[in-house]
């Protein structure tokens, strides 16, 4: 079955034009958004091997890849599988897997949490990233794992009980209400991750609709909350705690336009990371705005150089 596309607002075919600038990279960019994106799980390490699980996989009969050696955990289903068949196999029920796209689990790869560390992960529902966190962690530490709707919340904890996450607390706040309450009790973070909600410019192939709710005014209004969250985690860092900021759009209102506000109003400073996909640099520049040379750092991750969804992922901490 033929996915559902939307002629895309000529606004977004002009500022990706600006952002890519080449017109055949462009073509392959709406080329590549009219097709079905890949099925792709993570391995729970909590529960079980990805040795293992594959072998439960092939079992089945299931055509499964692992692209990046070092993480084995990241699988791509390559089967053709019947509607709603990945969600309901026995491993799934258990939690010896949980259905994610790819470049969804680049944040968490990029923040590399260790055992023993505390955590905090503001925008957490529906929980794909806590729950990669807490395996990464090897249920050891301290997670707090926040959200507001008390529905997201009740899907987060059916999640985080499958998967077998035990060092996790669940807080049903406004994400910068609870930095406030976090900050009066004097709990700071190793790390903190910030999957900011944002306009979803990297979802068009599972998502189609993006682009006929997408407006340069939904960009503006997401970059001012996404600043705000971001003024009030920078408190709750430890000394030499990191950040990573990460949103699954394009749009440079919500990515360097906001880590150029962390830096200039917070003094922070971006740190290299390395991801196991193809990644372009931040951009140097968006209309009149300059950005900070080590903004070649950033990534960028376009649904067309991977066959993936789109992410932006940033990682930053304090300078000394």
């Amino acid at each position: 079955m033929k996915p559902r596309y939307y002629e895309p607002k000529e606004k977004f075919v002009n500022r990706i034009t600006e952002q890519l600038k080449d017109k055949a990279d462009v073509k392959k960019f709406f080329d590549v958004a009219k097709t079905r994106p890949n099925k792709a799980i993570r391995c729970n390490t909590l529960k079980i091997t990805p040795s293992e699980l594959l072998e439960r996989l092939d079992k089945k009969g299931w055509k499964v890849e692992q692209p990046f050696p070092g993480n084995p955990e990241i699988m791509i289903i390559r089967s053709e599988l019947l509607p709603g068949e990945i969600g309901k196999t026995r491993e799934h029920i258990l939690g010896y897997y949980y259905v994610q796209e790819v470049t969804s689990m680049m944040p968490l790869l990029a923040l590399n949490p260790k055992p023993g560390e505390r955590l905090l992960d503001l925008c957490a529902a529906p929980g794909s990233k806590t729950t990669q966190a807490a395996a990464m962690m090897e249920n050891e530490g301290n997670i707090i794992a926040n959200d507001l709707s008390m529905g997201r919340i009740r899907i987060l904890a059916s999640n985080l009980e499958r998967c077998g996450v035990t060092n996790t607390v669940i807080t049903r706040h406004n994400g910068i209400e609870l930095c406030d309450k976090l900050k009066k009790l004097g709990i700071k973070f190793d790390k903190i991750l910030v999957d900011a909600p944002c306009s979803g410019e990297g979802n068009l192939r599972c998502s189609p609709r993006t682009l006929l709710e997408w407006s340069e005014g939904l960009l503006k209004s997401l970059g001012r909350k996404q600043k705000k969250i971001l003024n009030s985690v920078v408190d709750l860092l430890a000394e030499d705690g990191e950040i990573v900021y990460s949103t699954c759009t394009y749009a440079p209102e919500e990515n360097e336009m906001v880590v150029q506000h962390l830096i200039d109003e917070h003094n922070f400073e971006v740190v290299p990371i390395e991801l196991p996909l193809v990644t372009r640099k931040g951009l140097k520049s968006w209309k009149k705005d300059k950005f900070d040379k080590s903004f070649k750092e950033l990534k960028r991750i376009y649904h067309h150089d991977n066959d993936m969804e789109g992410f932006f992922v940033s990682k930053l901490r304090r300078k000394h």
